[in-house]
């Protein structure tokens, strides 16, 4: 007997999908260009199928509670922590510096 995922919803009745598109936030756009750029031949930091198990390794109450571009980004993280590209101490470095940058800016983060 196989155990279905949380994510797993092959089969289940999710309701009525509608196929629409809608307009992107730019940083919807950016996360989709950094996972593009991070895949390419000439940098194979992640492939799809890395991305997709990264994604699937969020757990239940995260990958509830993300959308479908925060999927992306936590799952491209994850990954390159997982394979020693930056550590989380210079992660949080940068973050940090990110928001103050947004700060005296007057910024608000998106």
């Amino acid at each position: 007997m196989t155990i279905r995922r949380h994510h797993d919803m092959g089969g289940l009745d999710a309701g009525t999908v509608e196929p629409v598109e809608h307009d992107y936030a730019i940083w919807e756009k950016r996360v989709d260009a950094i996972v593009k750029l991070m895949s390419t031949e000439d940098r194979p930091y992640l492939s799809t199928d890395e991305l997709r198990r990264g994604i699937e390794e969020l757990g239940p109450g995260v990958y509830d509670e993300l959308n479908y571009y925060e999927r992306w980004i936590s799952s491209a993280t994850n990954l390159m922590l997982e394979k020693g590209v930056f550590s989380v101490k210079e992660l949080g470095r940068k973050m940090a510096d990110v928001e103050s940058r947004w700060q005296a800016a007057g910024a608000k983060p998106q």
